[in-house]
């Protein structure tokens, strides 16, 4: 099963994220993100086996258990892998040092659990960011970039995680679907 652990803002901040892209959007033929599907990717694996979700789930239970919530809001933005040949456009995170740290503890963690349980985590370093599009093919996205800088959402409360299974060509338009399985308090 296909499968990540995410950071989801609640469904205000994403709304209010939207209101300000939505007027934009027909301005380029990105692939744009849909709302309900904008997070922050902690860990993920390509196939995690049946056998090992009530492992992951504790795991993940016992990794968010030992973090401690924190405030964040969606702000800034950027490209990968960069503004000038972009594959990807993402917003970003207002982050505290302290709540940057906890954030990077916590995608450690989700991604041991991962990975003790049994799935092959995939991925590289862990960069804080939600895909807001993804382009066919590299393009100059510099004023993307800095419309998204001139963005600052509502600040709201990272207090739990989500383990989403996640369907390829499900979705609309056939985007993956995503179904969130469990979700698991900070702290």
């Amino acid at each position: 099963m296909r499968m990540f652990v995410a950071l989801v803002p609640p469904e205000s901040t994403l709304e209010h994220l939207e209101e300000f892209l939505d007027p934009r959007r027909d301005a380029a033929a990105f692939r744009w993100t849909a709302p309900e599907q904008v997070h922050v990717t902690l860990a993920f694996a390509e196939d995690v086996p049946e056998r090992a979700l009530d492992d992951l789930g504790d795991r993940l239970e016992r990794a968010a258990a030992k973090r401690t919530a924190f405030d964040t809001r969606i702000a800034g933005g950027g490209a990968f892998p960069n503004a000038a040949r972009a594959r990807v456009l993402w917003a970003g995170l207002d982050l505290t040092e302290d709540s940057r740290t906890e954030l990077d503890r916590l995608a450690t963690g989700a991604r041991a659990a991962m990975s003790k349980a049994g799935a092959e985590v995939a991925g590289q370093r862990f960069r804080p960011h939600l895909t807001v599009a993804r382009l066919g093919r590299p393009q100059e996205v510099s004023n993307w970039v800095r419309l998204l800088d001139a963005y600052t959402g509502p600040t709201w409360r990272a207090d739990r995680i989500a383990l989403v299974a996640s369907y390829l060509g499900e979705g609309p338009r056939g985007r993956p679907r995503h179904e969130i399985v469990a979700t698991y308090p900070l702290g």
